[in-house]
């Protein structure tokens, strides 16, 4: 198992300056802003070959009040599932008395908890951790997060031997060398070493990114947490909760999962904090990521421009694409036929997209999302061969024959894929690229019906084929050249 360490301590202590410190990532935001970060963010760090997950937490001050307290109850699980706690302390503010309770309840769980006073820079170090002593916790490990000082040897003394030694090599005999040797050369290995065939690359085998996006307070979040089957976010009835984009691994019908759980995206004239404003680049940053985009609507609000922007950003990363529309319980069924005709009018150039009526809070319909999701992401990383795609492009071409084109057909050579996630096809030609936008939306269709493609769009390129003759002469022989003389000649005789 790999170890977890868990960053906790009051809000703008440094969590998250030390988690991207550790991490070598900007994963987490950071700001001089008190309770930025509020659900659990996990990310990976590597100290001398050895590998850790680092949960950068919420704050706890103990005056938690409202969505406050749901960010202590996320940074106290993190704590229950850590095996390292790194208790942050500020350094500048000093001792204070959230500081005593988070340490009176680390002291109770009995965790490896390690004292670590922040923003030490330009401070003497024995200074400005001596009144931390007396929280009763041990050494006090004094950094700068924001500058990197002290956080190599906070690695060297807390994470480094907690990795423990590493198992002894075993000496073999000069008769086992030996033998092991000579089995080596002739190719044979013992049965616990015998190397398996590397199969090809499948996209398959890897795990599904689906990013869950949509305008604040949609129930994102709610939608998560059910997935998950835990509290895992927090949730609160209140627009722009989640600021950051969460990243969870998870396991559904054997197949693997990292739902990426967004925050919420406004109009552009109504975002005015900075923080709203990275908060909505890291939204459009887990879009460009992931694989699959879960698009969540509020059936009470309907599609909103809001909505519609994300839809054609969504398009313009060629991401493959599901929408829930929640908050459907407890919808009249006259106010849900008003909904659905809403959705005809309004959805038509994302007609690709399975749509799915939910109640991210009740659980109904919410299973039935992960049937879309494989299969947009199984449409979009789907091998097709050249053969296939040339016969679709010529059946296309024989039920519509492309249009004219000063005064000449244009004509298909042949299609072939060009990348997939999602699917390219590139068909050549001549005079291909003067093709009007009425005909490419045609075979753009075409190919979609053929091969069966439901929840990804599929772009299609056009290249025009060279003449190997353009700007090229002829060279004559010199009985062309001779002829050629002969002509000239006579033609200035007959003047």
């Amino acid at each position: 198992m790999i170890p977890v360490v868990a960053l906790v301590g009051r809000p703008n202590v440094g969590k998250s300056t030390l988690f991207n410190r550790l991490t070598h990532t900007r994963d987490a935001l950071v700001a001089d802003f008190p309770g930025l970060t509020r659900d659990r963010k996990y990310g990976r760090a590597e100290v001398e070959g050895n590998e850790f997950i680092i949960v950068d937490t919420g704050g706890i001050d103990g005056t938690e009040d409202g969505v406050e307290t749901r960010m202590a109850g996320q940074s106290l699980l993190a704590i229950e599932e850590a095996d390292i706690v790194l208790f942050m302390v500020d350094a500048r503010a000093g001792l204070m008395p959230a500081d005593q309770g988070i340490a009176q309840h680390l002291r109770n769980r009995q965790k490896a908890t390690f004292l670590v006073a922040n923003k030490t820079d330009g401070m003497d170090p024995d200074m400005a951790t001596a009144d931390f002593y007396s929280l009763g916790l041990g050494d006090v490990h004094a950094i700068a997060a924001s500058h990197g000082r002290g956080v190599a040897q906070l690695i060297e003394h807390v994470l480094v031997p907690f990795v423990g030694e590493k198992p002894e090599e075993v000496e073999l005999t000069e008769e086992e060398a030996n033998a092991a040797y000579w089995a080596e050369q002739e190719g044979e290995l013992p049965e616990d070493e015998e190397e398996e065939p590397e199969d090809d690359f499948n996209p398959q085998d890897l795990p599904i990114k689906l990013a869950i996006v949509g305008r604040p307070n949609v129930g994102k979040s709610t939608l998560t947490n059910r997935i998950l089957g835990e509290e895992r976010v927090v949730v609160y009835d209140m627009p722009g909760t989640t600021r950051d984009s969460i990243y969870i691994p998870m396991v559904r019908d054997e197949r693997e999962y990292v739902l990426i759980d967004t925050a919420g995206v406004r109009k552009r004239g109504k975002v005015t904090e900075t923080v709203e404003k990275f908060s909505v680049i890291k939204t459009l940053q887990a879009i460009e990521d992931a694989n699959v985009v879960l698009l969540v609507v509020d059936a009470r609000e309907g599609i909103s421009d809001q909505d519609l922007s994300l839809l054609g950003f969504i398009l313009n990363s060629g991401r493959s694409l599901v929408i829930a529309v929640n908050k459907w319980d407890g919808m009249s069924e006259e106010d849900r036929e008003h909904v659905k005709e809403m959705l005809d009018l309004r959805l038509g150039f994302v007609d690709f997209a399975r749509v799915h009526f939910i109640s991210a809070l009740h659980g109904s319909g919410v299973g039935n999302l992960f049937e879309s999701v494989q299969e947009a992401y199984e449409c979009a990383t789907r091998r097709v061969n050249t053969s296939m795609l040339t016969k679709i492009m010529q059946m296309a071409a024989d039920d519509h024959q492309p249009p004219l084109v000063r005064g000449r057909r244009v004509k298909l050579k042949y299609a072939h894929a060009g990348g997939y996630n999602p699917p390219i096809v590139v068909i050549h030609g001549n005079q291909v690229t003067d093709l009007a936008d009425s005909y490419k939306r045609y075979l753009m269709n075409y190919f979609r019906r053929s091969l069966k493609v439901m929840g990804t769009p599929i772009r299609i390129q056009f290249k025009e084929g060279e003449n190997p003759f353009a700007g090229k002469r002829n060279l004559l022989t010199p009985n062309q050249m001779r002829k050629r003389k002969r002509l000239m000649s006579h033609l200035k005789k007959s003047k």
